[in-house]
């Protein structure tokens, strides 16, 4: 079934469909929710709730874009939503206040995704999220400001010093390994 097959039958609410839709992506989108929770447990939950609204909303996907694309922004929305951002803690200042090296450590590319992953979960609450949504996701700052309710600035310098605080990191593990 091909999935804009998949999409017609579950606007006709047809629990096969719906079914089959959530098989082939559940996975693919679970690894996005968790990015964005503290536990496997709040992972499923968001994975549940944002799979509620993509039945709920599949109507109004219009075809621009791919699918899978609008079922991530549903399921990094609804992360976000689910997160309580009042203990998200935003440092304060501009962009210009980070100093920050000019390359990064060439361990970067000896190490793999888990392990980078790691790191990256190492991180700070607001560093980790706004690092995630712009490095991982590939939303832009101003996208980034008006999903978590912060100056599109405070994106910027937060991001920023999300990469010195993992360069950090990669420097420090770089020389655990020597």
């Amino acid at each position: 079934m091909s999935e804009e097959e998949l999409i017609e039958g579950c606007i006709r609410e047809d629990r096969d469909c719906q079914g089959k839709l959530y098989n082939k992506y559940a996975n693919k989108m679970f690894a996005v929710c968790l990015r964005y929770s503290n536990t496997r447990e709040e992972a499923e939950d968001v994975l549940q709730d944002a799979f509620i609204k993509i039945f709920d909303k599949i109507s109004y996907f219009r075809g621009e874009g791919s699918f899978e694309g609008w079922m991530r922004r549903i399921m990094v929305n609804t992360a976000l939503r689910s997160r309580d951002k009042r203990a998200l803690k935003f440092e304060p200042g501009d962009i210009e206040d980070v100093d920050e090296p000019s390359t990064l450590p060439t361990i970067i590319g000896s190490m793999g995704v888990k392990e980078i992953m790691n790191l990256i979960g190492q991180m700070p609450e607001g560093y980790k999220l706004v690092f995630q949504l712009c490095a991982v996701e590939g939303y832009n700052h101003k996208e980034i400001g008006n999903m978590l309710g912060i100056n599109e600035s405070t994106s910027r310098s937060q991001y920023a010093r999300a990469r010195k605080y993992l360069i950090n990191l990669l420097e420090k593990a770089q020389a655990e390994k020597k």
